[in-house]
C-alpha cells in the first residue's frame, strides 16, 4: 500500500466523486460513511460546488425557528441554526418577557465599510498624509468609477480618511476608503476601490502599497438595540438586581466578558448561519469593538430604571447583506429570509441585534437564578439518550431519569435506554 500523502496535484480539478474516492482511500472511511458523504438535502452539490472549491459533500445543521420576538413593534419569526441545546428555546422564552413593555426597539447608523490601503517605505508620512487628503476628490471619483452600479443606487465612496500609525516596522501611512455599500456585506465592493485607489496613492505619495482590504471592526455599521423587562416578567426587583449584578461582573472582567459576549453571538450567528452571512466578519468586528477602549468588555448593558424593571441596551458593528455571496446561492437562506420579511441590510443587521440582546438576556437570568445547567442540561440529555440509542417512543424516559438522577453521561443512557428497551420488550 502506498504511503498517504495530501500533496495532490489538480485536487481541485478532479470530478465530485473523483475527489470523494481521494479521500475515502486516505481516511480509510467505510461504505456507510461514503454515502453519508453523498447524502445531501436542500443543498444541492452542483450548487455547493459552485459556492466553495474541493466540495466532497455537504453538512446539514438544525434550522430552527424563535418565536415571541416583537421588534420595532413589528411580530417576527427567527430562524436560526445552531448546533447547541437551549439556545432557541432560551431566546424564545425571553422574547416573550420584553413584549409587556413594547418588546425591542432598534436602530442602525447605515451600511458605512472601511476599506484600508497600507503604505509603507514613507520617510515624511505627515506630509504624505497631507498630500492623500489634498487629492480627495480624485481619489473617491476614482472608487466610484469601480461600481457604477452602486453609486446609482445612492451607494459608493463617500469620503476618504487617512491615518498615521507606529508600527513595529516603523510609521505608515494608512488610507481609509469610506464606503457605503447598500444592502450588500461591502467586501466584494470596497476591495475593488481599494485596489483601484492605490497605484494613486503610491504615486502622490512615492511610497510603496501592500495591503489594500476592507476592514472587519465596521465601527461606522453599528445597530443598536434597546428593551425594558418589566420585573413581574422575570420574578421580581430581586432578580433584576441579580442580573445587573451577573452584568456588573462581565463589565470588569474580561474572562467573564468573553463568555458574556459569547452568549450574545449564540443568538446572531445562528441568525447569521441561517441566512447565509459572513459569520466570521460579524465575531471578528464584535470582539474587536468590545475591545475598543483597550479593555475587553461587554457589547450590552443592563441597568434597573426608577420603576424597578430591567433596561438591556446593545451596540456593536454589524456587517450584514442580502445580496452577493452565498446569500443569494443558497436556497434555504433566501427562504430565511423571506420568513423574516426583511427588505434592507440595515434591517437584517437590526433584527439580529435584537436577538443578540435577547439572548443575553436569557443567558444572564438563568446564570442569576438556577445556573445554566439546568435547562441545558435537560436538552442535552436528549442529544445523549439518542446517541444511546433511544427510539421516539423512550427518550423522553430516558431523558427524564438521566435528569432525575443528574447523571447526563453516555454510560449511564446506554444503561437506562437497554434497560427501557427490555421493559418495552417484555409488555
Amino acid at each position: 500500500m502506498s504511503e498517504k500523502t495530501s500533496r495532490i496535484q489538480g485536487f481541485y480539478k478532479l470530478p465530485l466523486e473523483e475527489r470523494l474516492k481521494i479521500v475515502a482511500e486516505f481516511a480509510e472511511l467505510t461504505e456507510d460513511e461514503i454515502a453519508l458523504l453523498k447524502k445531501v438535502g436542500n443543498l444541492e452539490l452542483p450548487i455547493a460546488e459552485r459556492m466553495i472549491e474541493n466540495v466532497v459533500g455537504t453538512m446539514a445543521y438544525p434550522f430552527a425557528i424563535a418565536v415571541n420576538f416583537l421588534i420595532n413593534g413589528k411580530d417576527k419569526l427567527i430562524p436560526m441554526v445552531i448546533e447547541e441545546p437551549s439556545v432557541v428555546a432560551a431566546a424564545s422564552n425571553a422574547a416573550k418577557w420584553a413584549r409587556a413593555k413594547g418588546g425591542i426597539l432598534t436602530s442602525s447608523t447605515g451600511p458605512t465599510m472601511i476599506g484600508q490601503i497600507q503604505l509603507t517605505n514613507v520617510r515624511d508620512p505627515w506630509n504624505v498624509k497631507l498630500k492623500i487628503l489634498e487629492h480627495k476628490s480624485e481619489l473617491i471619483r476614482i472608487a466610484n468609477e469601480q461600481d457604477p452600479t452602486l453609486v446609482s443606487l445612492g451607494g459608493g465612496a463617500k469620503d476618504i480618511e487617512v491615518r498615521v500609525i507606529d508600527t513595529p516596522r516603523g510609521p505608515m501611512v494608512i488610507t481609509h476608503i469610506i464606503v457605503d455599500v447598500r444592502d450588500a456585506m461591502g467586501a466584494n465592493a470596497v476591495n475593488t476601490m481599494a485596489e483601484a485607489i492605490a497605484p494613486y496613492i503610491e504615486d502622490i505619495s512615492g511610497g510603496r502599497v501592500l495591503l489594500r482590504i476592507i476592514s472587519n471592526l465596521a465601527d461606522r455599521r453599528l445597530v443598536r438595540a434597546r428593551t425594558i423587562i418589566d420585573k413581574n416578567e422575570i420574578g421580581g426587583e430581586d432578580v433584576v438586581d441579580r442580573i445587573v449584578d451577573a452584568w456588573a461582573f462581565a463589565s470588569a472582567d474580561p474572562y467573564r466578558a468573553a463568555t458574556h459576549n459569547k452568549g450574545i453571538m449564540n443568538g446572531i450567528i445562528a441568525v447569521a448561519l441561517a441566512t447565509a452571512q459572513d459569520h466570521r466578519a460579524i465575531e471578528a468586528g464584535a470582539h474587536a469593538y468590545a475591545s475598543r477602549s483597550g479593555k475587553y468588555s461587554p457589547l450590552t448593558v443592563w441597568e434597573k430604571n426608577s420603576e424597578g424593571d430591567l433596561v438591556g441596551s446593545l451596540e456593536m458593528p454589524m456587517a450584514v447583506g442580502l445580496v452577493g455571496g452565498a446569500v443569494k446561492t443558497h436556497p434555504i437562506a433566501r427562504i430565511a429570509l423571506k420568513i423574516l420579511g426583511v427588505k434592507t441590510a440595515d434591517e437584517l443587521g437590526e433584527i439580529m441585534g435584537a436577538v443578540g440582546l435577547i439572548q443575553n438576556l436569557a443567558a444572564l437570568k438563568a446564570l442569576a437564578t438556577e445556573g445554566i445547567q439546568r435547562g441545558h442540561m435537560k436538552l442535552h440529555a436528549r442529544n445523549i439518550a439518542i446517541m444511546a440509542g433511544a427510539t421516539p417512543d423512550i427518550v423522553d424516559l430516558a431523558v427524564e431519569k438521566m435528569v432525575q438522577e443528574g447523571k447526563v453521561r453516555f454510560d449511564r443512557a446506554k444503561e437506562i435506554v437497554e434497560e427501557l428497551k427490555r421493559m418495552k420488550s417484555k409488555v
